[in-house]
Parts: structure tokens; C-alpha cells; sequence
């Protein structure tokens, strides 16, 4: 007689290698949703944990670096914005809060899987989740900080406009490419601890072949070219567009920028999975 102790149960999740061309696996990502949540929340509180004044460092940071990029490119080198109605404080805001969640993902997601080591080697789970949940924390800071900035467009007397519904289009946009760069970083961390030395010079370089802090206008003809390869920089301008108005953003600027952008995050994924396999026995 068989009894219900005897009959042998089904494993609740049974790890297999990856195969084929798919970049993402969902399926997986959808069931450690929880995880996601939790390490998200987590690097969120920790971010400020300790420190004096909490989270308004969400505010302070994109305010200071305008005001310095402000008093150094428009005090001391007199570079204007070209639209008389755009202040250059304003115009170096809207460059900022692009950039650092730009910068935000791209820097905390080429450090996740080093930075979880313990946590790569003793326990399964997708290892895209770690740099997934990077993006929680950038999310809350990017939306605090977009408050501020609504806050001061009509102190500035610039209007709104229907270009502010395709904010989240460019934020989605911008979350791809710094993805795409961070789990190609992420990966070859693993092996390669050299790519954490490497990593905060690229990102400067990144944020000054962009029109962060200066109008694309304003640049030599042929450092303009140089800059147009660049796909961050169609973002930056779709970005300001969509707060500010006048831009130098064209067509062909942001369908480069769009396809760039998504390819380089699929191409960072497959590269990301491909690899996965060996992070537990190399980290």
C-alpha cells in the first residue's frame, strides 16, 4: 500500500542552464519579484543611512551641482544657454537630474554583483535582480528631485507643457542605456576587479561628451560631431526639451539615441547572462 509519505514529491524549483537568445528571463525575474522588492528597498534606507541630513541629499545634490556648473560655465566662462528665456541655472538643472540618473544606475549596477559577493556564492536566484533593484532607489530619488524642479519652473516663468508627459519616456530610455553599460561593467567585474578603477573615469568622460553642463550649440562643429555619436546626448536633449522648450534636438538625434540605447541594453543583458553562469565560482 503506498501512503502519502512514500509518494515522492515534485522539487519546488529545479535550476537549469540558460539556453538560447533571450536576454531577460522574465519568468524568473517575475518569480523572485519579492527579492527585487526587498533589495531595493534595502539599498534605499541605506543610502542615508547615518548621515545628518537623511534623504534631502535627494534635493541638495542636483541644486549644488547646478549652482557650481552655473558659477564656473556662465560666471567665469560666460556661456549662455542661447534662449534669453531659459536661465542657465535652470537650463544646467534639467542637464543634471538626467545625468545623475544616468550616472546612479550606471555607477551602483557595475558594482552590485561585487558589492553582494556573500550573497552571489551562497544562494541562488536570477543574479539579474541584483542590478535590477538598483533601480528603486534611483526611481525614488528621481522623482523627489523632479518635484523640485516643477516646483521652480514657473518661479523662472517657464510654463508647462504637454512635452512634460514624455518624461517618463526619456527616464525609461535613460534606464536602458545605463543598464546596458552597468551589467556588461557588472559582469566583467567579476573576473576583472580593474573595472571598478576604470568605471568613475569613463563616467566623467560620459558626462562631458554629452551637452550636460554647455548647449550643444555652443560646441565646435567638429567636436559637435564627436558628441552626436554619443547617445546619451539625444536623451539629454529629448530630457531638457520635454522641461524646458527650445532645444537643439532633432529626429534622426533621438532615433539614434532610441536604437542605440536599446540596443546596448540588450546586447549588456546577453552579455550579462552569458556569463552568469560562472559568477558564483569566480566572485
Amino acid at each position: 500500500m503506498t501512503t502519502a509519505a512514500t509518494i515522492p514529491r515534485k522539487p519546488y524549483l529545479t535550476i537549469r542552464p540558460s539556453k538560447g537568445w533571450v536576454p531577460v528571463n522574465f519568468r524568473d525575474i517575475w518569480l523572485f519579484r519579492d527579492l527585487l522588492t526587498s533589495l531595493g528597498i534595502r539599498d534605499t534606507k541605506l543610502r542615508y543611512r547615518q548621515t545628518a541630513l537623511g534623504a534631502a541629499w535627494v534635493v541638495i545634490q542636483p541644486l549644488m551641482a547646478a549652482g557650481l556648473v552655473t558659477m564656473v560655465f556662465s560666471g567665469v566662462a560666460h556661456i549662455t544657454t542661447g534662449d534669453d528665456k531659459v536661465p542657465y541655472f535652470i537650463f544646467a538643472l534639467a542637464g543634471q537630474l538626467a545625468w545623475i540618473a544616468f550616472n546612479s544606475t550606471l555607477s551602483k549596477t557595475a558594482q552590485c554583483l561585487v558589492a553582494n559577493a556573500a550573497l552571489v556564492s551562497k544562494v541562488y536566484f536570477p543574479r539579474l535582480v541584483l542590478p535590477l533593484s538598483t533601480i528603486y532607489s534611483t526611481l525614488v530619488d528621481f522623482s523627489v528631485a523632479m518635484v523640485v524642479m516643477l516646483i521652480l519652473l514657473p518661479i523662472y516663468h517657464i510654463p508647462y507643457t504637454w512635452h512634460l508627459l514624455l518624461l517618463p519616456v526619456w527616464f525609461l530610455l535613460l534606464m536602458a542605456l545605463s543598464m546596458g553599460l552597468g551589467l556588461y561593467s557588472a559582469a566583467l567585474s567579476v573576473t576583472y576587479r580593474d573595472v571598478n578603477y576604470v568605471m568613475p573615469i569613463l563616467i566623467q568622460l560620459l558626462m562631458y561628451a554629452a551637452p550636460i553642463v554647455y548647449p550643444l550649440a555652443k560646441a565646435h562643429a567638429l567636436v559637435r560631431r564627436f558628441i552626436l555619436y554619443n547617445p546619451l546626448t539625444g536623451l539629454v536633449e529629448g530630457f531638457r526639451w520635454s522641461l524646458l522648450g527650445g532645444s537643439d534636438v532633432t529626429r534622426g538625434m533621438i532615433a539614434y539615441s532610441v536604437s542605440g540605447s536599446l540596443l546596448i541594453f540588450v546586447a549588456g543583458a546577453y552579455a550579462f547572462r552569458r556569463m552568469e553562469k560562472k559568477f558564483a565560482d569566480i566572485i
